[in-house]
């Protein structure tokens, strides 16, 4: 069985790696996060936190998407294992 534990985007530290699962919340908002290509399988990285840590911005599919950190935590994600540890 393939379990889909998963942590919330919104958890995710400055520096970390993951991969999207699944995208949630209302209609609109999961139309518009997957309309910026935050899709199922897609891997990101976070650049960083806004200083008062709302929004974040990440890198994904070659593109920096800010997003506040309410509509991260409609995102699911496993985080990567970074290369050098």
């Amino acid at each position: 069985m393939n379990k889909q534990a998963g942590m919330r985007l919104s958890d995710m530290k400055e520096g970390q790696s993951g991969r999207i699962l699944s995208v949630g919340g209302d209609l609109r908002l999961r139309r518009r996060i997957l309309e910026m290509g935050l899709t199922r399988g897609a891997e990101f990285y976070i650049e960083k936190y806004a200083p008062l840590r709302d929004p974040l911005e990440l890198t994904i599919r070659g593109m920096h998407i800010s997003l506040r950190v309410s509509e991260a935590s409609a995102i699911k994600v496993e985080p990567l294992e970074p290369a050098n540890e």
